[in-house]
C-alpha cells in the first residue's frame, strides 16, 4: 500500500502520515513489513503443527531446541508453551512424503527431543496477521 493510500484512508495528506508512520517504525510499534505468499499458490499445500516436549526443560536445552529450528525454512512458527508441551510449531510442506523426510531428517535428529505429536490441517479457516487494536 502505497504512503498515499495510507494518508487517504486516514484522512492525512501524505507528508504528517509518512511521518507518524516512522515514528511508529522508530518506537518499535511496526517492526517489520512482509507480502503474505499463499502457501498453496508455492506448492507447499500441508500445514503440520507439531507439539514437542523436550527430555528436560533447562534453559539450556530450550535455548538448544529454539536455535536449531530458527534455521529450518520448514518451520514458520515457533512458540515456547505452558503446559502438556515445551513447544509448538507450525511447518509447511509440499506433502506427506516431504514432512516424513523433516521429521525423520530434522526433527528427530535433534538432541533432546523427548516426544512429538503431529495434528495436520484440514482447512484454513482464518489467518490473520492484523492485530485487534
Amino acid at each position: 500500500m502505497t504512503i498515499q493510500a495510507v494518508a487517504e484512508r486516514v484522512g492525512l495528506s501524505a507528508s504528517p502520515c509518512l511521518r507518524r508512520i516512522r515514528q511508529l517504525e522508530g518506537a518499535g510499534l511496526i517492526s517489520a513489513y512482509s507480502a503474505i505468499v499463499d502457501q498453496n499458490a508455492v506448492g507447499l499445500p500441508v500445514s503440520v503443527f507439531i507439539s514437542i516436549k523436550l527430555e528436560r526443560q533447562r534453559s539450556r536445552e530450550l535455548d538448544r531446541f529454539a536455535d536449531a529450528i530458527r534455521a529450518w525454512p520448514e518451520v514458520m512458527e515457533c512458540y515456547l508453551m505452558t503446559g502438556q508441551f515445551d513447544f509448538l510449531l507450525r511447518v509447511v510442506c509440499a506433502d506427506l512424503a516431504a514432512y516424513e523426510a523433516f521429521l525423520r531428517e530434522k526433527l528427530t535428529q535433534l538432541e533432546g527431543v523427548g516426544s512429538i505429536e503431529s495434528s495436520f490441517s484440514l482447512a484454513q479457516i482464518k489467518y490473520s496477521r492484523v492485530l485487534p487494536i
